[in-house]
């Protein structure tokens, strides 16, 4: 993969270093753990895995696991898509790296459903947390995919109405709008702190017979979310203060799509 740094520059090489070091560790420790449960009944397994305390390998694992992801995300993020807009925000950065690492998510529950329609229906041994493992992963997707939309000025908008406004009054709505969602945000958090708390410090699980602390990861983060998606808003007003015309990308972004679907075609 070859193109323009978009922030990383001389430091995309170790990066990608990283990327690939942590990665072939996790597969390694994983590709170690399947055989080691094969052969021994009471070897680690996926209970072990969310309850890491006084099992050195399995924080390692999860430390490999960790790694992986934040490098490639880190990595993954220094390009810049052909329908991505370019960077101009002062916290585009990081919504960016946790777009990728959400992107990535998306393969995991792919192969975790992939691991359960193969274990159930090839060798009759389902499993017990392959349903709940991708629900918590997808609840992390749904909440990065958020920000993401913020960055890329998808969210929902009107612009048969906001198209027909002097610039002034753009300027106006669009405050407007930041200070809806930093209103909600700061309601949001201030209602739900306490709660997202007790469910964090008591580490609440999910009740199944995996029972993972899906609501004591889940909360927490959900806040922690919304208050990265009111600072990628107010971050957005800034770059776009000054802009006469902020929302021409999604037209543009149109042209490539259509452009792709061209080249594909022609190509078959």
């Amino acid at each position: 993969m070859e193109g323009k740094s978009v922030w990383l520059g001389r430091f995309r090489k170790p990066v990608r270093l990283l990327m690939i070091l942590f990665t072939a560790a996790s597969l390694l420790l994983y590709v170690w753990l399947v055989v080691n449960r094969l052969l021994d009944p009471e070897a680690i397994a996926m209970f072990e895995m969310i309850r890491p305390g006084g099992r050195p390998m399995v924080q390692l694992t999860l430390f490999c696991l960790f790694g992986a992801i934040l490098f490639a995300s880190l990595y993954l993020s220094d390009f810049r898509g052909d329908i991505e807009p370019p960077n101009d925000g002062i916290f585009d950065i990081v919504s960016l790296v946790l777009s990728r690492a959400a992107m990535i998510s998306i393969a995991l529950i792919v192969l975790v459903m992939f691991y359960e329609v193969v274990s159930r229906y090839v060798f009759s041994a389902p499993t017990l947390w392959a349903n709940e493992l991708s629900l918590w992963i997808a609840a992390f997707v749904f909440l990065l995919s958020g920000q993401y939309a913020m960055q890329q000025r998808c969210h929902i908008r009107i612009p048969v109405i906001y198209d027909r406004m002097p610039r002034w009054m753009r300027k106006l709505s669009d405050s407007l709008s930041v200070l809806f969602i930093v209103g909600f945000v700061f309601a949001l958090v201030w209602g739900g702190y306490t709660d997202a708390e007790n469910r964090f410090l008591r580490m609440e699980t999910f009740g199944t017979a995996w029972d993972p602390p899906i609501p004591g990861i889940i909360k927490p983060v959900l806040l922690l979310s919304m208050v990265l998606v009111a600072i990628q808003a107010v971050s957005n007003l800034i770059a776009d203060w000054s802009k006469e015309n902020v929302y021409d990308s999604p037209d543009a972004i149109d042209d490539t799509e259509i452009e792709i679907i061209r080249r594909s075609l022609e190509n078959k």
